[in-house]
């Protein structure tokens, strides 16, 4: 198994490499992207605010997350490799300089100079499942400090999308939900459901950088 998540980490690291060398082509705007965040701050510039599809969880938060992360998950759902509906069609609305100018915008969004403490240790079954998917390879010792920029932070993010992102990756086959990621797919698929969520309630109550910084459309 170690010899497979090796592997696998090394495809991932590939695969985050050409997208980023894409990506630097591009440089963001972060204030160019405040007349671009419509469509954003509806659900996102919301605390608290939920999705309902494919079931009810609160959505993520990205103020404060990684703008080379943020440019890659839109550029998935533009490509169809995620397919929720909602964001496939706010994805592709969006021109390759719209997506660089939201990510820079929102990697600097309500970003402070709190430091994030350790984190707490988890108990031994949630340790278990997260040595068995080597979860720190890619995020991190404390989930909030990926080894490469296009990895997500996910310490303190909400746990119920977590949970709801680490089943997507399970998910195959559908045109309206799902994540086709090779990497996390085989990492996801070790895994029972209720395994899932106690990693994902584990990494959500842990102090994190992101957060919701409340918007108004009426400004």
């Amino acid at each position: 198994m170690n010899k497979l998540l090796t592997s696998m980490f090394a495809l991932a690291v590939a695969s985050v490499t050409a997208i980023s060398v894409q990506a630097q082509e591009i440089k963001g705007d972060a204030k160019a992207a405040e007349q671009k965040i419509a469509m954003c701050i509806g659900c996102h510039g919301i605390k608290g605010y939920q999705a309902s599809f494919p079931e009810v969880y609160r959505v993520p938060m990205i103020s404060g997350q990684n703008a080379k992360y943020i440019s890659t998950a839109l550029n998935a759902y533009k490509k169809g490799d995620r397919k929720h509906p909602t964001m496939r069609g706010i994805s592709d609305s969006l021109s390759d300089q719209d997506i660089a100018d939201l990510a820079a915008y929102y990697e600097l969004h309500g970003k402070t100079e709190a430091v994030v403490a350790a984190p707490k240790a988890p108990d031994a079954k949630v340790a278990a499942l997260l040595q068995k998917g080597a979860c720190i390879s890619c995020h991190g010792d404390n989930f909030s400090k990926p080894v490469d920029p296009s990895y997500p932070k996910i310490a303190g993010q909400h746990k119920d999308y977590l949970f709801v992102a680490l089943k997507s990756y399970k998910v195959e086959n559908l045109s309206t939900w799902g994540r086709s990621n090779g990497v996390m797919g085989g990492i996801a698929k070790q895994f029972s459901n209720a395994e899932l969520k106690a990693m994902a309630a584990y990494i959500g109550s842990l102090e994190g950088d992101m957060k919701v910084v409340p918007q108004s459309k009426f400004r």
